[in-house]
């Protein structure tokens, strides 16, 4: 393994542990486009879903007072429901194309939340509603670690408040995501390759949470909501510009 390699492992386990201590999700989000040019991408997705779980054991302790469980459990029952699903598709997802929609997703869909700066707080669909938000949620973190962005833009439409949104942000991802990873392996998907390129990532994916908790802590409710939706958007064009790329001759 050269050390270029080594490098961009490190560079994208401290990028994503960063915005998963600061948003309690984004692990995959920042990590996944960054690792791709390295790794091929069932090494990446599973390298992403074992860092995520890792970052977020990590900082669950400075955030587990402000957890809400009334807001978390129909998000967790959908989510939970749809991880299998998600998992049995990652043998016929095409890479390319389904890292271009779901950065076309995270470009649109942020920048209207943004631009509407008046607070939102639907209340359409009640429960039901969380629970398929979650279910897609689940879907998508089965298939390639990406259980948060739907669940992330649902919650910024409920108008639930910094700590609400921040603790089923991480008690949905940590619990499905944990589940992929469980499924995933009693599948024979997960390596002993992997393994070891978790080994070396686990430092400068723990560094980086601890300094997104720090960073976490420091924000306001509007700055927590602009730096999600931003992250968010920044994911977006990771992803599609990194798949236009690989479509290319």
């Amino acid at each position: 393994m050269s050390m270029i390699t080594i490098a961009v492992l490190l560079f994208g386990a401290l990028a994503g542990g960063f915005v998963s201590g600061l948003a309690g999700f984004g692990t995959a989000l920042m990590a996944l486009g960054i690792w791709l040019y390295v790794v091929t991408p069932d090494v990446a997705v599973q390298l992403v879903v074992i860092c995520s779980v890792i970052a977020q054991t990590w900082t669950m302790p400075s955030i587990w007072r402000s957890i809400d469980f009334k807001l978390v459990v129909p998000f967790l029952v959908g989510g939970l429901a749809g991880v299998p699903i998600g998992t049995l598709l990652v043998a016929y997802a095409d890479p390319g194309h389904f890292k271009l929609a779901v950065g076309v997703l995270l470009l649109v869909f942020p920048t209207a939340l943004y631009l509407q700066r008046k607070p939102m707080a639907l209340s359409i669909g009640g429960k039901a509603a969380d629970g398929a938000i979650g279910f897609a949620g689940g879907v998508l973190g089965g298939l390639a670690g990406l259980s948060g962005p739907i669940p992330i833009l649902w919650a910024s439409v409920r108008g639930w408040g910094k700590d609400e949104r921040r603790g089923v942000f991480q008690i949905f991802n940590w619990t499905i995501l944990t589940a992929a990873f469980v499924v995933q392996t009693a599948s024979g998907l997960v390596t002993q390759h992997t393994m070891w390129l978790t080994l070396l990532v686990m430092p400068a994916t723990i560094g980086g949470a601890w300094l997104g908790t720090r960073t976490y802590h420091a924000l306001s409710d509007g700055n927590f909501r602009d730096v999600v939706l931003g992250l968010l958007f920044l994911s977006g064009v990771t992803l599609v510009w990194s798949s236009l790329a690989g479509m290319m001759p």
